[in-house]
């Protein structure tokens, strides 16, 4: 493994980004997204990303200068489009606008098309969460779940998160979740390492359980909860791609090679200020509940591996796979 700090790791990524022709806020937006994905010890929406999107930025399946386009199409709704660039600068501007409309309407729905893979989902609505707010996030990906019952992928592993206020001095509670048994992007860090994966995490082209990462990527994942999941990515599908406009996962190019045309996969979003619902106590009695759940031993609150990990790599560092780190080194330098 090699060590980089958060700072080393960041601007590697801006220079791999750099290089493939990516501008330089798009890659600020993309390499603060995976670095704090690294330092929360999601690696499998960290730096192993980047190799592809840069492929996928030379080869123009990502429009690496895309600005956004924003507009209001009703007094508590937005629609971002993300001009098939990537994902991160589109929603960071339609939730930064979103934030200051929600002070006027107490909710606003924020619609993001014809973009690119989102990363972690929580990443997107912990700042809204500590500005005070309650914030919904869904999103859709290229097929890797079939419907239930089906051998054939149709939908995404199709992410979630929810964030919103613990109270004083207490960082927010932020709940991020793929659908799907286990994120895609932990078979594709599997994969890339040679490594297996436990059974029951996904199935083969042929429909057999595998432990093989390679064959498990050919085939499809399984969902959350197996029938109430697959009903539940169904939901996500349908928010996140019919309700922006965007592609459904099964219309989709992947988001792990240069191949093909641009996903313009959707997000969708909910930013709600609470109190005009509860008043102003309601990030106390989210409080409340959380020392409830503290209570019990054993328990713990969502989030809370997450964020020691982020102490530790705020001190330490990340470790990456020396393959990956002499690739990512490659491509920076030249």
């Amino acid at each position: 493994m090699t060590r980089y700090t958060l700072a080393a790791a960041r601007d590697i990524a801006l220079r791999v980004l750099g290089n493939a022709g990516v501008t330089a806020p798009n890659a600020a937006a993309v390499a603060d997204a995976l670095v704090a994905a690294e330092a929360d010890g999601l690696a499998s929406h960290g730096l192993s990303r980047l190799p592809a999107y840069a492929d996928q930025a030379k080869a123009g399946k990502v429009a690496g200068a895309a600005v956004p386009k924003l507009s209001e199409t009703a007094p508590a709704a937005l629609m971002v489009d993300a001009c098939d660039g990537f994902a991160f600068p589109a929603i960071a501007r339609g939730l930064a606008h979103a934030r200051t409309m929600a002070a006027a309407s107490g909710v606003v729905g924020v619609g993001i098309t014809n973009s690119h893979h989102f990363g972690a989902a929580g990443y997107h609505v912990e700042p809204l969460a500590a500005a005070g707010l309650v914030a919904l996030a869904f999103g859709n990906s290229p097929a890797a779940i079939a419907p239930w019952g089906g051998s054939k992928p149709l939908y995404g592993t199709n992410p979630i998160a929810f964030g919103c206020p613990r109270g004083a001095a207490k960082p927010p509670l932020v709940v991020d979740l793929s659908l799907s048994k286990v994120a895609r992007g932990k078979i594709m860090v599997a994969a890339q390492r040679n490594e297996p994966i436990p059974e029951g995490w996904a199935l083969d082209a042929a429909g057999q359980p595998t432990t093989d990462a390679k064959a498990a990527l050919a085939g499809t994942m399984l969902p959350l909860g197996d029938a109430k999941g697959a009903a539940l990515v169904l939901v996500v599908e349908l928010l996140s791609a019919a309700l922006t406009g965007a592609h459904f996962g099964y219309e989709a190019s992947s988001f792990f090679d240069a191949k093909g045309p641009p996903p313009r996969v959707g997000q969708f979003f909910l930013v709600i200020d609470p109190a005009r619902f509860a008043g102003p106590g309601f990030a106390d009695r989210v409080g409340v509940l959380a020392d409830a759940v503290l209570g019990q031993k054993g328990t713990r609150l969502p989030g809370d591996r997450r964020l020691a990990a982020r102490a530790r790599a705020a001190k330490d560092g990340i470790d990456v796979p020396d393959a990956l780190a002499q690739d990512l080194e490659r491509r920076a330098g030249g």
